[in-house]
């Protein structure tokens, strides 16, 4: 039977996403697994991983605002931005002022480019940057679009200091500590990396390795696992007459009644009659809407039917 929900993982550090998502199918026996949001090898923290029919939302769960805590220590430049990348710059950070660290901060909060480190997953010429650089190779990389929301300072001790960061996704806090090592003149580098949260899911609510052994050997591994439609609850609802719902299934485009339907949005997540959660559906330029996403009904009803207004 397939194991359909997503788990908040807190990542220990030592192990890449890749291997943390592997342990998961073993121990779950789930083939379809998948993670949102890759976190360093060295990073700790929220890891979301999907199971079954949750993979499928992956996407939206990608896109997702997070929260990191980055300690960050001046004075060193490596080739990978972070603490396990080779020296290739040292300048003397003694006349650092935290002061000066909170102006610089100012620099980088909202809109702004950064360039991607080479040591990252991105492609170029379809290779993967990081396996460029083993190779010794450095290629052009273009600046891309990031957002950062809130960039706080939270701890001061020269050489080192400790930031908060609520940013969009693709950001790299590896990037962001070397600019600002850059725009302090004297260089610096990530030596650790926390990921607190990762919208909507917080590191308080993480669950450790460990833990998810336990109950998967104790056969309670639905403690754990949250439901697919919990991450979609800013999204439009709606609850769906068994006529409705056999033309979604069809992959028929349906006109709602949205006088009944809570919240806004151009996406609603449509439930049954009996609140099993059924369809992604996304509003198309006609006023119909479209199911990008169809899912098969579960063993038992969604734990979201009071979001949407189904009955108790």
């Amino acid at each position: 039977m397939s194991i359909d929900g997503i788990l908040n993982i807190d990542k220990p550090a030592g192990l890449t996403s890749f291997a943390v998502v592997s342990r998961i199918r073993r121990l779950t026996g789930e083939r379809r697994a998948g993670h949102a949001g890759t976190l360093d090898p060295e990073a700790t923290g929220v890891l979301v991983v999907c199971l079954g029919q949750a993979t499928r939302i992956v996407e939206f769960l990608s896109k997702a605002s997070k929260t990191y805590r980055a300690e960050i220590v001046l004075g060193t430049d490596t080739d990978s931005y972070d603490a396990t990348g080779r020296v290739v710059s040292q300048g003397d950070p003694s006349g650092v002022t935290a002061e000066q660290v909170a102006r610089t901060l100012e620099q980088y909060r909202g809109v702004t480019a950064q360039i991607p480190p080479m040591h990252s997953a991105l492609k170029h010429k379809g290779k993967r940057l990081y396996q460029l650089a083993r190779e010794g190779k450095e290629v052009a990389r273009e600046a891309r679009r990031v957002e950062i929301s809130r960039l706080d300072l939270v701890q001061w001790q020269l050489p080192q200091f400790t930031i908060e960061v609520e940013c969009g996704a693709g950001t790299y806090v590896r990037s962001l500590a070397h600019d600002i090592g850059q725009t302090l003149g004297c260089g610096a580098h990530l030596r650790k990396l926390a990921r607190l949260r990762s919208e909507p899911f917080a590191i308080d609510d993480a669950v450790s390795l460990e833990v998810l052994e336990q109950a998967c050997r104790e056969g309670c591994l639905e403690n754990l696992l949250r439901a697919m439609d919990e991450v979609l609850l800013h999204w439009r609802a709606v609850i769906l007459d068994r006529a409705t719902e056999a033309l979604v299934r069809q992959g028929r485009d349906v006109v709602l009644d949205e006088v009944g339907m809570t919240g806004s949005g151009d996406w609603c997540r449509a439930y049954t009659v009996d609140g099993h959660f059924v369809a992604a559906l996304r509003l198309t330029g006609e006023g119909s809407w479209h199911a990008e996403k169809v899912f098969r009904e579960t063993g038992s009803p969604s734990g979201c039917r009071r979001c949407c207004g189904a009955g108790d």
